[in-house]
């Protein structure tokens, strides 16, 4: 199971300012996970490509959330990760 770690932020509830980022590297840390678990090599280099895709994004200001200084929607910093991929 993956969880992020952030609480629920009901204030910001359907506003489409969240960050995605603690759920992208949820995912990313138990795709790693299984990988090196079970030897897959294809796990572990997806969850490089999510690691790197993310990274990629957080370099540019306009694929940010606002509390990462920058004016995308949680959508559109989601979709900007999923380019990157």
């Amino acid at each position: 199971m993956a969880q992020a770690t952030h609480g629920s932020a009901p204030d910001i509830a359907g506003a489409g300012r969240a960050n995605p980022y603690a759920m992208i590297m949820s995912v990313q840390m138990l795709t790693a996970w299984l990988g090196n678990h079970h030897g897959d090599g294809r796990l572990t280099h997806a969850a490089a490509a999510i690691r790197a895709a993310v990274d990629a994004v957080l370099t540019e200001p306009a694929h940010r959330t606002p509390d990462l200084a920058g004016t995308a929607t949680t959508q559109e910093m989601g979709e900007a990760v999923v380019r990157a991929l």
